[in-house]
């Protein structure tokens, strides 16, 4: 059965404004992916779709790499239940409360560690959120630069790994996750030191972002700054070491090294006399929630790729893209703008999922290192969450935000916009420095 034929141009905007326009009208974003591809398959091939579809679906669960998804998903919510999070920003909070900007600074250094052992932007942005916003609007910090290390902090959680996008991204554009892994841990301590010189700047330009710590805590003395410190740290470095160091030494594949990470943040957990029957069901719950919504919207853009590579969407975009002035370097600049772009309406899952089996081979086509290649659309993702309207970090904060804190909409996307423009330049620097993500993948003992 022959329907109705549609040119590869006609394919590409009726499949992306079906997207826009059922995420538009409210629908998830694995509902307009999937209703999409399965309406637009069945007008154009007729029940043959169905067979594609079938293979798209079963090549995903045959996956068995998207099994560190859950994983490092329950990894993730151990660890902010266990209570890591309040002894570490404790520890941060004594050895940095005493200079300017300090606890700006310590804010995003407590990001940067929950990052390599959280991977979840829902829990890094909420346990921030509860643990350090209080604290520094209480000693009289802008309230613009609290919600700016808040948002710009959490958010590292999908960069630095371990990272659900990097999972996701590995199996899709075949790269190693391995690799992945270590091609972001510098780039994500990059944009951590930028924030932080940020933030110093910032606070000697204006003082009055950033109040003067009082006397008492600027005269603790260094052994109590740096045992406090310690305390803090050497949970969340177990957490670290028990992960990314197996992956690195060529131990454990990224799957195994998320089981092993289970049996870590448990064992912290229990150390810490957190660990309950109830708080390992809860935990157990919300793994299966984020787990399963993954999932859907990996499905659900399976269906939509499926078909749309079938009726030569892919070459459409290829065509378009490779046309661009400016050789690679143009090809390259419209990719990353597209991305942008659609990082500012759509959920990140769905980008990857739609986005990645198209740019990957035009990537390769004009001669960029895959996983430099995958590297840089992975750090201009970080923009996804702190760019308006669909802004996750934003949201999370707004929600959990009381009357009392006086923070509205405004103040947190002001807040945003200077580290929106540090990730531009992070990205700069990572164009200009390839190194700064090709060196440490380098080093790895096993692939």
């Amino acid at each position: 059965m022959v329907g109705l034929e549609l040119s590869p141009p006609a394919v590409v905007l009726i499949m992306f404004g079906g997207i826009i326009v059922g995420v538009l009208l409210g629908y998830p974003l694995f509902y307009a992916l999937g209703a999409v591809g399965l309406l637009v398959g069945l007008v154009t091939m007729g029940p043959a779709v169905f067979k594609i579809l079938h293979l798209r679906v079963l090549g995903q669960l045959y996956n068995s790499t998207f099994l560190a998804v859950p994983l490092f998903v329950f990894m993730g919510i151990m660890v902010e239940k266990s209570g890591a999070a309040e002894k570490l920003y404790d520890g941060i909070l004594t050895t940095f409360g005493g200079v300017r900007g300090g606890l700006a600074i310590g804010t995003i250094l407590m990001g940067t560690v929950l990052a390599a052992c959280v991977g979840v932007v829902a829990a890094s942005v909420t346990t921030m959120a509860l643990i350090a916003a209080p604290t520094m609007l209480r000693r009289g910090y802008q309230k613009e630069l609290t919600a700016g290390c808040i948002c710009a902090g959490g958010t590292l959680g999908i960069l630095i790994p371990p990272s659900i996008m990097l999972v996701i991204y590995g199996p899709m554009a075949q790269i190693s996750v391995g690799k992945l892994f270590m091609g972001t841990f510098v780039s994500g301590f990059l944009l951590s030191a930028l924030y932080i010189v940020y933030i110093i700047v910032v606070s000697i330009v204006h003082p009055s972002v950033a109040p003067i710590p009082s006397e008492e805590e600027r005269r603790i003395p260094l052994g109590t700054k740096l045992a406090a410190l310690t305390k803090g740290l050497l949970p969340p470095a177990f957490i670290v070491l028990a992960v990314l160091g197996t992956i690195f030494f060529g131990i454990a594949t990224p799957t195994e090294a998320a089981a092993v990470g289970c049996v870590a943040s448990t064992l912290l957990a229990v150390v810490y006399r957190k660990f309950t029957w109830g708080m390992l069901k809860d935990a157990s719950r919300d793994t299966l929630r984020i787990g399963a919504m993954a999932m859907a919207v990996g499905l659900g853009a399976s269906m939509f790729t499926g078909v749309f590579l079938r009726l030569g969407g892919g070459d459409a975009v290829s065509a378009i893209l490779l046309a661009a002035p400016g050789g690679k370097w143009g090809v390259f600049a419209l990719i990353m703008f597209v991305i942008f772009i659609l990082g500012m309406f759509i959920d990140w899952l769905g980008i990857l999922f739609v986005m990645i089996p198209l740019v990957t081979p035009i990537g390769e086509a004009v001669g960029f290192d895959q996983l430099w290649f995958a590297m840089m659309i992975c750090v201009n993702l970080q923009m996804s969450f702190l760019t308006p309207p669909f802004a996750y970090a934003i949201f999370y904060l707004k929600g959990l935000a009381p009357p009392e804190w006086g923070m509205d909409t405004g103040h947190i996307i002001r807040g945003v916009i200077p580290f929106v423009i540090i990730i531009m330049v992070g990205l700069a620097l990572c164009i200009a420095f390839p190194d700064i993500i090709l060196w440490l993948p380098h080093q790895m003992i096993k692939f």
